[in-house]
């Protein structure tokens, strides 16, 4: 659950940019067998690539986006002034970086930006799904990269790396596929959501569906929940941010130096707030929003279920920040707990930042060190003395 600051570019990462790139579609018939037991199908996946596929195929790295990102994680689309949402990190030179490495996103099942989601058209009712939309989890989202994986015809990955509900999808690569995934880098996520996170996606979701213009979920040719959705986006961002950052952002500063003594905007963080929302309704399906958050609270991979078998070398860089109130490092580190206790090879590391849970977007410095580090070592192939990855 995170905010893709588009507005607010982080500071690149050294490296050169990308570009133009184009946003592809892959399409096929399934069906999907979800975990729901429905079935799902055509299903289309937006996707990007950047970089070139070696001879060997050994190269790949699929990066996962959070909940209300997109295939475009990198470069400039044609027109648009905006790079993609992780672009200071992906690019020739960058710590993703393309001069040797082939790196893919796609957009998730569910979601609004391409992929086929409760926007899409159903082919039974020529019309959108709506609420008949099945419902969908973090597994049934990496079911669906899998088929995009096969189609470029990669038998495995060099990594899988995502912040958030991204490091989430990167976790079920390896508990669905681990002979598919070398490494991986989950980043500010947890094995399943706390109370506490469902309590806070629960009043994002009944926000939306309280706003009369929901209908239901039927509401795509009377447009949609605005009002209910901008409240959903703003209470997103209080909990992407730390109370440090909101400080030294806002702190108690008015806007027009006065009171208004009305229910206006008085203070910075509250247009701040309102403007969050406000652009998020612009490019954001309601439903979608619905569907994705009930996602991340299925998700539940504690347990012992990460690593359900023997003899796992996938290797791991676990990633936290100290700031990050929404997905604490406690999370993380019964992530690498779980994966010792399997004698998986992971490496974990808390990084300071006073962002909160925005900073796998935009606190860089730390992350561009142990990426390209932990990178190069897994492409390489280097080992200890006991054939493990160190």
């Amino acid at each position: 659950m995170e905010a893709v600051l588009k507005t607010e570019t982080a500071p690149a990462a050294g490296g050169r940019s990308l570009g133009i790139v184009e946003t592809r579609k892959y399409t096929f018939a399934g069906p999907l067998l979800l975990e729901s037991g429905e079935i799902l199908g055509p299903v289309t996946l937006a996707y990007e690539t950047y970089g070139k596929l070696n001879r060997e195929k050994s190269n790949a790295i699929l990066v996962l986006h959070a909940l209300s990102g997109d295939a475009h994680a990198a470069g400039l689309h044609r027109g648009e002034k905006v790079p993609g949402w992780w672009d200071a990190m992906i690019g020739p030179g960058k710590p993703f970086d393309t001069d040797r490495y082939f790196v893919i996103c796609s957009n998730v099942i569910g979601g609004c930006k391409g992929s086929t989601g409760p926007a899409s058209v159903e082919p039974r009712t020529g019309k959108p799904y709506g609420t008949a939309f099945p419902f969908i989890t973090i597994a049934d989202m990496v079911l669906a990269q899998r088929h995009l994986i096969d189609f470029l015809a990669i038998d495995r990955l060099l990594c899988v790396a995502g912040g958030s509900m991204g490091g989430m999808q990167a976790l079920q690569w390896v508990a669905s596929y681990p002979e598919r995934v070398r490494s991986a880098i989950p980043i500010a996520t947890a094995l399943k959501h706390s109370p506490q996170q469902i309590a806070f996606n629960e009043v994002i979701r009944q926000s939306i569906m309280a706003d009369p213009a929901w209908r239901g979920g039927d509401y795509y040719e009377t447009g949609q929940p605005e009002k209910g959705l901008s409240v959903a986006r703003m209470i997103g961002h209080i909990t992407f941010m730390s109370e440090k950052s909101m400080e030294e952002k806002f702190s108690r500063r008015l806007k027009n130096d006065r009171l208004g003594f009305d229910f206006g905007a008085d203070f910075e963080v509250e247009g701040y707030l309102r403007y969050r929302g406000a652009n998020f309704v612009k490019r954001f399906d309601a439903n979608s929003y619905l569907y994705i958050t009930k996602a991340l609270d299925y998700f539940d991979l504690s347990g012992g279920r990460l690593i359900a078998g023997k003899g796992v070398d996938t290797r791991f860089l676990v990633l936290s920040f100290q700031s990050d109130w929404l997905y604490p490092s406690h999370q993380s580190q019964e992530i690498v707990r779980q994966l010792k206790r399997k004698r998986v090879d992971a490496t974990y590391c808390e990084l300071k930042s006073t962002w909160g849970h925005d900073a796998f977007l935009v606190e860089l410095e730390g992350q561009t060190t142990l990426i390209r580090h932990f990178l190069e070592r897994t492409y390489l192939g280097k080992e200890n003395g006991n054939g493990n990855h160190r």
